[in-house]
């Protein structure tokens, strides 16, 4: 009799083990990934049969938030396609450079700067570190399940082409509102053909007050209106970006060079110098 105990207990657990295992299968096809490996936590962990049913599916449904949560943020980082996409708040290193400090960077990240939908620029000479911040701040926001983007400003003209000969920019611009922080970089290198200007104005003015835009540029602001050729539309353009928008002025040596970074200046550049009525909407 005894034996017959024991090979029913066995029979038993084997037909349990089995059928744990297959709902893990069932729920890993699901995609119910961080239940299934809860549940297969709970399996292994004598302790977790002491708990009541509700208290175990409570366990296993906040597993799977998590993890969803989890799954979310990678795809939002990879997404955003930054420059420097390890790039952490945490992480940023501000000796030798003046113009921002710790304090100040998570006093903005953790403020309502995307909610309210406003700019921040962040100037300086090359070596900085701006594209690095500007990517760190995109970085976190991801980690808060936001959305965000990082785009070159050179090479947005050939994009642009592209798009509108693939019949797709309107569908790249809707899809472009949506995201919640845009990183524009090396803003004000090089010039911009009018479709580029016009283009650039509608990705502007969606944003305006609904989504947050970061701007890491060398090029002073009161150089803006020049660089952007058309006064109309540079007016336009200037008065979207401007009208709720936080400084960073960062000024020490290069992270390159080792060298004290020098801010471009017009003189620099290749465009004409513009006139005190035109850079009315560029001061701050």
């Amino acid at each position: 009799m005894p034996c017959l105990e024991l090979n029913r207990s066995n029979q038993l657990n084997q037909n349990t083990a089995m059928l744990n295992n297959t709902t893990i299968a069932q729920l890993r096809s699901l995609k119910l990934v961080g239940f299934a490996d809860a549940l297969q936590q709970q399996h292994e962990q004598a302790d977790c049969l002491d708990l009541s049913f509700d208290e175990r599916l409570a366990l296993l449904v906040e597993r799977e938030v998590y993890a969803r949560g989890d799954r979310k943020r990678v795809r939002l980082l990879q997404q955003a396609q930054l420059k420097y996409p390890s790039a952490t708040l945490e992480d940023a290193s501000f000796e030798g450079i003046r113009g921002m400090d710790r304090s100040a960077l998570m006093g903005l990240a953790l403020s309502t700067w995307i909610e309210r939908g406003e700019t921040v620029t962040l100037a300086g000479a090359t070596g900085l570190g701006k594209t690095w911040l500007a990517c760190a701040l995109a970085q976190y926001a991801c980690r808060q399940g936001r959305s965000a983007l990082y785009l070159r400003v050179p090479r947005l003209a050939e994009d642009l082409r592209i798009l509108h000969g693939a019949g797709s920019f309107r569908r790249w611009l809707q899809q472009l509102a949506k995201i919640d922080v845009l990183v524009l970089d090396d803003w004000g290198i090089g010039n911009l053909d009018a479709a580029t200007r016009a283009d650039l104005l509608e990705v502007i003015d969606d944003r305006v007050g609904q989504r947050a835009t970061i701007i890491a540029h060398q090029l002073p602001i009161e150089h803006w209106h020049a660089w952007l050729g058309d006064p109309t539309v540079a007016d336009a353009i200037l008065d979207r970006l401007l009208q709720s928008c936080r400084r960073f002025s960062l000024d020490g040596e290069s992270r390159r060079t080792g060298r004290t970074a020098r801010t471009a200046t017009a003189s620099k550049t290749t465009f004409k110098e513009p006139n005190q009525e035109l850079t009315a909407a560029a001061k701050p």
